[in-house]
């Protein structure tokens, strides 16, 4: 496919992104930006966020990891059901209650101002690690297929689609990022949807001859209850993924931001329940491409791309998509899924930390509404760059699929977030406010341990998602610790 109208689409496609955003950015105050002046339909932003949900990683990782795990990840998704749930009833009507603009700002109101920053600060460095791990797909698709012929390197190729996302979110937040994601969302469904028809066809056999062959039966295989020391036995995937819910979506202020943009209560309860059936069921689709994906390989005896010098699935998408064996159609397709799919989750992660960096530790409120744009535009800026510096970093970090690396640094960076809403939630417990921010950090050292395990205790156990609640608990128990003696 000739790189130019590859560059041609990514054009157009972002130039309808801008003028969408220009025409839903309204009147551009912090109003806007931060809570969309909460009258978001439900199910606008329920249909947006499965798009900002999977993002990228799910258009490339998941289906990539199907050659080594089969369909072992869904054990997770389960997780990530029942998780929603707990969002939906639990936390949700706390949120609403308080008004919050800021979910952290429940920490503030809770413990202080250290628990306050301490939520916000573990936020910050979750939400970059994660959205330039979202990101770095798509720029190593598009470096890999695009700019390394033009001879541009990979650190322009980031610059490039951070200021693309910058343009169309700047002015209108996250009322912008609500209706650009339900876009972006319809095209990665069609895309993925396009490819499995098409890819299929090439093995001359409908999808249903397909999903009745012996290659997807063995390829197909989700549970596992057999090996507990394996790190996807189902229960180990199953809580991890019920508490990465909590955690990644619950007490993530990019989620939540969308949530709390609806009018009330029950539309925001509404939205994530059908959100979530939604979600299972487009994941599940994702891993039916990766096994398609894997029968083409098998046909095709095509070899796995490298990235610095190990085999890496994630690029398997894209080099079967640009193979040329399916003429312009599939690749033109994948790269509108692709794009779509990384920047629906790109754009509202630099919104979510531009509102909590605002509002959390700016205090942005105190300020007239001249003097809160200036500084909304000034910490946008601030976030990109951050973002960018990140990508490049992991780039030459890289030693496991995205997917996979996202779950495990989740288990790091969100665990005290969970320790936190937890002990703020079911207990009465007020704490020594300043020792808050020690108790996180060293909840993240142990958790380390625990999971490098220097010393070997753990010769056959395999620590998998379930790290994640791990954290929490040591976070819980550091906070009752501390916790003020009441009279």
């Amino acid at each position: 496919m000739n790189s130019f109208l590859i560059l041609v689409i990514v054009g157009v496609y972002f130039l309808s992104l801008f003028v969408i955003s220009q025409v839903t950015k309204g009147k551009s105050d912090s109003q806007t930006f931060f809570s969309g002046n909460r009258n978001s339909k439900w199910y606008v932003v329920a249909f947006g966020m499965v798009g900002a949900s999977l993002s990228g990683i799910t258009f490339i990782s998941v289906p990539g990891d199907v050659g080594a795990i089969n369909f072992t990840y869904f054990q997770v998704v389960i997780g990530y059901f029942i998780g929603y749930f707990i969002v939906a009833y639990l936390l949700l009507p706390i949120y609403y209650k308080k008004g919050l603009i800021s979910i952290y700002e429940f920490l503030g109101d809770r413990f202080g101002k250290f628990s306050h920053k301490t939520g916000a600060f573990f936020f910050f460095i979750s939400r970059v690690l994660g959205a330039s791990f979202r990101l770095f797909l798509v720029a190593i698709v598009l470096q890999e297929f695009i700019f390394d012929q033009w001879g541009i390197p990979f650190e322009i190729t980031v610059t490039f689609s951070i200021i693309l996302i910058w343009l169309y979110t700047f002015q209108g937040g996250i009322k912008t990022v609500i209706w650009t994601d339900t876009i972006q969302t319809f095209f990665m469904i069609l895309s993925v949807l396009i490819s499995i028809f098409f890819i299929t066809n090439s093995f001359d056999q409908t999808l249903l001859e397909y999903l009745n062959s012996e290659f997807y039966s063995k390829k197909s295989q989700v549970f596992i209850f057999d090996d507990f020391y394996n790190k996807s036995y189902f229960m180990k995937s199953f809580l991890g993924g019920m508490f990465i819910t909590i955690c990644m979506t619950g007490l993530d202020q990019d989620m939540m931001q969308k949530n709390l943009t609806c009018k009330n209560l029950g539309d925001a309860q509404k939205n994530m329940i059908v959100f979530s059936f939604v979600l299972v069921f487009v994941t599940f689709i994702f891993l039916v491409l990766g096994s398609i994906l894997f029968k083409y390989v098998e046909i095709n005896d095509v070899q796995i791309p490298d990235l610095n010098g190990r085999p890496n699935t994630d690029l398997l998408f894209p080099l079967i998509a640009f193979s040329g064996d399916f003429g312009l159609v599939l690749p033109i397709i994948f790269l509108i899924g692709l794009v779509a799919a990384a920047y629906s989750s790109a754009d509202s992660a630099l919104t979510s930390l531009t509102t909590s960096f605002c509002v959390d530790f700016l205090n942005i409120e105190q300020y007239n509404q001249i003097k809160q744009k200036k500084i909304r535009v000034i910490i946008h800026v601030l976030m990109s760059i951050i973002l960018l510096l990140t990508i490049v970093i992991y780039k030459n970090l890289l030693s496991t699929s995205v997917i996979d690396s996202l779950l495990i640094i989740a288990g790091f960076t969100y665990g005290p977030l969970l320790g936190l809403f937890s002990f703020g939630i079911f207990t009465n417990h007020k704490i020594h406010d300043k020792y808050s921010i020690i108790v996180c950090i060293l909840s993240v050292i142990f958790t380390s341990l625990i999971f490098y395990d220097p010393l070997s205790v753990f010769e056959k156990y395999q620590i998998g998602y379930e790290l994640l609640p791990i954290n929490g608990l040591i976070t819980f128990l550091g906070l009752h610790l501390i916790r003020k003696t009441t009279t």
